[in-house]
């Protein structure tokens, strides 16, 4: 139970701030200019083109003294989140009718407004199945975070093989819970995305 709030804990901080982070970095691909456009497409292209658990080390090599175990580790989880976050709202804006935002500017409505209240409340609805995918992933690739002995799941399972020279059933039984955390996240996307879709 005490690895399973750990792993929890660490999916939560890194949707938060992995969306805030990532939909700052969508915007900036999306802005007129091309400095935000060149440093959003580096960051998220060197991000995603890179296995996680090297930047977890690389990052924790650098700030676990300043933010400690967990802290280095949420900031490696949250800075790779937010780079698949990037594009998925990238693209969900990108695929709403660019005619209501001309009509929204021709009405006189500024630039940020148009964003944040016509453009982005569609956005929403286009790329929920892919964030709550990508929140998923979030709570699966927490496992990684064990290398660091922070108290996680599967940290928890070291300690308890240690203790009981019990191999296989732990790993079973911490596949179980990571299967009802996602199997939940994803009903709850699921009835989310419906209410959405009911209220069009």
């Amino acid at each position: 139970m005490e690895g399973m709030g750990v792993t929890l804990l660490l999916s939560l901080i890194t949707v938060v701030f992995g969306t805030i982070l990532g939909t700052v970095f969508a915007l900036m691909r999306l802005s007129k200019s091309k400095i935000l456009n060149i440093i959003s497409e580096t960051y998220t292209e060197i991000v995603r083109g890179i296995p996680l658990l090297l930047q977890l080390w690389v990052i924790y090599l650098l700030f676990s003294s300043a933010l400690g175990k967990v802290g280095a580790v949420c900031l490696a989880l949250l800075l790779n989140s937010a780079a698949y976050v990037a594009e998925i709202i990238r693209s969900g804006i990108q695929a709403v009718d660019k005619g209501q935002v001309e009509a929204s500017r021709s009405l006189g409505i500024n630039a940020n407004k148009t964003m944040t209240k016509i453009v982005l409340p569609q956005a929403v609805k286009n790329i929920l199945p892919a964030l709550g995918n990508e929140f998923v992933t979030v709570i699966k690739e927490t496992s990684l975070s064990s290398v660091f002995y922070i108290g996680d799941l599967m940290t928890a399972k070291t300690i308890i093989t240690t203790q009981t020279y019990l191999a296989i059933e732990p790993y079973i039984i911490i596949g179980i819970i990571y299967f009802i955390l996602t199997y939940t996240l994803s009903k709850f996307i699921g009835k989310f995305e419906k209410r959405l879709k009911l209220s069009d």
